[in-house]
């Protein structure tokens, strides 16, 4: 007996040279033909251009400009028609700077620089055993208690409940500071004086780098953000090199003052100077100015070479620094367009 087969008959067309299709069904069945032969997937969207005159039939498909559509027959991969660059923007989030606005902004970095240059000085004189233990302490307590004045002043989201949990923390911080002091003073006791003045000016550095100048190293009141990675390990830094500072004291009172002293400032001292310049600029250019007076007038009692030096970082701060940036706006140029990847244009916060 024959086995009888099944074949798949597809429809037969006129073999000639240029065939002619005499109806709108038989055209989309040989389409539909040659894109199973090509084994194309049924998601890639290929536009045909079904237009015939006379007796031609085109092959050229029509180029669209779709995302995630794969390579289209005819086109290669990196193919864009004549409205490509329609869209592109130049220098679209280019901000016009004013010189005076810069400097005004500059100023909360010359702030700290004098912070930090003070902090050394208290080392300094501590380490010449100029300032003894109660002198330390009764500038522990008073910068304390002016740090929490100024919050009671400026900060308008400080509730009652927020300021008891700031005391409770300072409490819990200074007694543990206290008990800690001992092992400070002997913590680098087989390292060189050498080794530890150079790991300190290191320190002392890094942490000027990453600080964050704009913000504060605690979370302020109402604050939306955290304090970022940089930042903590600015912190971490000064830290440390209190520690190693700390260690080449002669008794545990003196480690107590000059610890509790050193985190005071690194602390404490953005957060005050962050709730200033939010409660009143003015009022942040006023305290910036005669803090920058008051540190030169002691680095200059000090060493006169230093009070060069400060006064050089501070005028390049202040002055060269938001000229050059002033300068080189001209030069900038920036081309946005559809290419560029999409950005919020809002923030995600808890």
């Amino acid at each position: 007996m024959r086995s009888q087969s099944t074949y798949l008959t597809l429809p037969t067309f006129k073999t000639q040279k240029n065939p002619v299709f005499p109806t709108q069904l038989q055209r989309f069945f040989f389409s539909e033909f040659k894109l199973r032969k090509l084994h194309l997937p049924y998601s890639r969207a290929i536009v045909m251009d079904t237009s015939t005159s006379g007796d031609s039939f085109p092959t050229r498909c029509k180029w669209r400009k779709v995302a995630y559509g794969g390579m289209q027959p005819g086109f290669d991969d990196n193919h864009t028609d004549g409205t490509f660059l329609e869209d592109m923007v130049m220098n679209a989030n280019v901000v016009k700077r004013n010189m005076l606005k810069v400097m005004q902004d500059s100023v909360s970095i010359s702030q700290y620089l004098c912070i930090v240059a003070l902090v050394v000085l208290v080392w300094t004189y501590t380490l010449r055993s100029t300032l003894n233990e109660n002198s330390l302490l009764l500038l522990d307590v008073s910068l304390l208690g002016s740090g929490f004045l100024i919050l009671l002043l400026t900060e308008e989201m400080l509730s009652l409940n927020l300021l008891l949990h700031y005391v409770l923390n300072v409490s819990f911080f200074t007694t543990g500071l206290y008990v800690l002091a001992p092992i400070y003073q002997t913590l680098t006791r087989s390292i060189s004086s050498d080794s530890i003045w150079s790991v300190t000016v290191s320190l002392l550095l890094l942490h000027l780098f990453l600080h964050d100048y704009s913000g504060s190293t605690i979370r302020a009141p109402g604050a939306l953000k955290n304090p970022n990675l940089t930042s903590c390990i600015s912190l971490n830094a000064s830290i440390v090199a209190s520690v190693f500072l700390a260690s080449r004291l002669p008794s545990r009172l003196h480690v107590f003052a000059i610890m509790l002293f050193s985190l005071q400032v690194f602390l404490f001292a953005p957060l005050v100077t962050y709730c200033i310049r939010k409660y009143s600029f003015r009022l942040h250019l006023l305290f910036s100015f005669a803090l920058m007076a008051v540190t030169l007038t002691f680095v200059y009692s000090l060493h006169r070479l230093l009070f060069v030096l400060l006064v050089g970082m501070l005028v390049f701060v202040n002055v060269v620094c938001p000229y050059w940036l002033i300068r080189i706006q001209e030069y900038k140029f920036e081309i946005n367009g559809p290419w560029d990847e999409a950005k919020l244009c809002f923030d995600i916060t808890d």
